[in-house]
Order: C-alpha cells, then sequence, then structure tokens
C-alpha cells in the first residue's frame, strides 16, 4: 500500500483503523475523511484529514487524484438501527457511496476493502455455524445494502479487474470509540454503565446471542486481509470473521467477575430485538482461517479484562492496576 484512503475515519471503526495505519505507514501515507467538519477530541494526529460526503463523486475523485491514492478503505455508512429509521438515506449513503468508491476505484486502479456484516444474513441462514457460502436474504435494509454492497463489489472485481476485498464482521466492541446506531452496540454501552454506575439497563433479551469481536481484532483482520497474497483468496466480498458468541448475560456475569455489585436489568427495544432475532448466533469463519490465516486474539474474558482497565483508566481516573487480578 502506497497511500491510503479511509472514508469514514471517525466513526467507531474508523478511529482505531485510522490510528493502526498511521503507525504502520506513517502520516503522509493516510489520508482521513468523514462527513463530519472535525475530527473529535482524541482523534489520531494526521496531516491530512478532509471533510467528505462519499455521495460527493468529484470531491472522492480529487483527493484519490491529488493524493495518489492505491488503496481505499471504504468505512462510511450508516449502521443497523439508524437505517431502519432513515432506509432511503441508507440506501443513498451505503450504496451510492459504495458506487463512487468503486468507479473511482476502476478509473485509478485502487484496492478497496468494504466492511459487510452478520446482518447481511437473513433468518433463513443456518443460526448456528452459518456457512461463509450461504443463502442470504436479510430484513433490514442494512442487511439488504451490505448484501448489495459484497456483490457490488464481486461484479467491480470480475468486471474491471478492481482488487476488492470484504469481510463480514460480527458486532464489534471498541473502548476508543462510541457507538453509532447499531444493534450490538449494548455490548459497548455495558461498560461505561458498569464503570460509571454499576448498573446497565440492556434493550436485548437477556438470552440473545450473537457473534462479537473486539475492535483490535476487528482493525488486525482487516489490514491483514488487504496484505494478502490475492491468489490465496478464493472468497473476496466478504470473508466471515469472528471471535466470540456471547449473550448479554454472559457478557454481564464475565463484568460481574471484576465488579461483583454490577447488576443489569433488561428492558427490551422491540426494533433491534427483531433485528438480533434476524441475525446468525454464530458464523463460520474456516474460510478466512485457511485462506489468509485469520486468528482472533481475544476470548471474552480477555476483552472484558482490557475494556474495564481502558475505560476505568480514562473514565474514572483509576489505577491501571485495579482490575489487572481478575
Amino acid at each position: 500500500m502506497k497511500t491510503i484512503l479511509v472514508t469514514g475515519a471517525t466513526g467507531q471503526i474508523g478511529v482505531e483503523l485510522t490510528q493502526a495505519l498511521l503507525e504502520r505507514y506513517g502520516g503522509d501515507k493516510v489520508i482521513a475523511t468523514d462527513y463530519n467538519n472535525q475530527p473529535h477530541n482524541g482523534w489520531p494526529q494526521t496531516s491530512h484529514f478532509f471533510r467528505l460526503d462519499v455521495r460527493d463523486a468529484t470531491t472522492l475523485n480529487e483527493i484519490v487524484e491529488n493524493y495518489q491514492c492505491d488503496t481505499i478503505f471504504h468505512l462510511a455508512s450508516l449502521l443497523s438501527a439508524v437505517a431502519e429509521t432513515k432506509p432511503l438515506e441508507a440506501w443513498d449513503i451505503n450504496i451510492n457511496g459504495l458506487l463512487n468508491v468503486l468507479e473511482v476505484a476502476r478509473t485509478h486502479r485502487c484496492s478497496v476493502f468494504f466492511p459487510s456484516s452478520v446482518g447481511a444474513f437473513g433468518p433463513e441462514a443456518p443460526s448456528f455455524d452459518t456457512p461463509q457460502d450461504s443463502l442470504q436474504r436479510p430484513k433490514t435494509l442494512y442487511g439488504i445494502t451490505k448484501v448489495s454492497g459484497e456483490l457490488l463489489c464481486d461484479y467491480y472485481y470480475h468486471r474491471f479487474g478492481v482488487d476488492t476485498r470484504g469481510l463480514r464482521y460480527p458486532g464489534l466492541i471498541s473502548n476508543k470509540a462510541l457507538p453509532g446506531g447499531g444493534t450490538t452496540d449494548y455490548a459497548v454501552d455495558i461498560f461505561y454503565a458498569a464503570v460509571k454506575n454499576r448498573h446497565y439497563d440492556c434493550f436485548l433479551r437477556a438470552d440473545t446471542q450473537l457473534d462479537m469481536m473486539y475492535m483490535p481484532d476487528a482493525i488486525a483482520a482487516a489490514i491483514k486481509l488487504m496484505a494478502a497474497d490475492r491468489a490465496s483468496l478464493r472468497h473476496r466480498n466478504a470473508f466471515n470473521v469472528t471471535a466470540m458468541s456471547i449473550t448479554p448475560e454472559q457478557l454481564a456475569d464475565e463484568i460481574q467477575n471484576h465488579l461483583p455489585d454490577f447488576t443489569m436489568t433488561y428492558t427490551v427495544d422491540p426494533l433491534r430485538q427483531a433485528i438480533a432475532d434476524s441475525w446468525p448466533r454464530h458464523m463460520n469463519d474456516s474460510a478466512a482461517r485457511n485462506e489468509w490465516g485469520w486468528l482472533p486474539q481475544y476470548d471474552l474474558a480477555a476483552m472484558v479484562k482490557d475494556m474495564l482497565i481502558q475505560i476505568a483508566t480514562r473514565e474514572n481516573g483509576l489505577n491501571r492496576g485495579c482490575y489487572a487480578a481478575g
């Protein structure tokens, strides 16, 4: 990778991916963009940040051309719960934005990373051990845009030779960026509530089992996939990846191992519960493991321990060692 463009760079994935790319390739090699005018506090230091609406094909093309970008990590999108309340806007951003990226990539011979989602499956797909190649009939607008995105990326690869690659992410858990309207946001919110209030009111049922991944693994997977030998990739858009399959109740139990006075109640949000119920409980990610060596580093216990340390240190100024033995 020579020069890398990141769209949606101030989002939940974008913040940590941009930082990782800056550390690996240097500030002059990473061009960060987002719809927001200015990055928020704690944003990675970079000399190249631009406001970009991915629906603006002209500005997108100018940035790629001016900085001679050869790789695009396209993260800009509306997430699942927000997309259900703004379906037309979600289609416009998620699909027309992607089409603009693919067209620019075709013109300038860029590689493209596109994040798909467990939401690309629907209730007709096998719920447990969901295969890499399985029926995809999602019941949400978000899921429909992800399936469409996978197919568009495949089309541009086969028709125009654009080096497109992608991952079907599970729910992502981060301590650096707040959630942005996803169905699995509870798995981030719960940690802030646990540290601050020792209580969380969950919007999903206690037994709602879903795939999850800690953000450091999600970032490592994206970078590793884009660096993989293309000859080894039989699949491209997009690989199932996961690290743990858990319920809110299991997550709360693990937090209680560190914070015994933590409690959780449940006030179910019908919209997000319906979305979660339409998704697989666990994806089979053997294709990613076999084709480019995917292997997560964090299980539930390791993730919870690190999340509590990071959030407690930042939010309350607690000693980093206070959870170290948990």
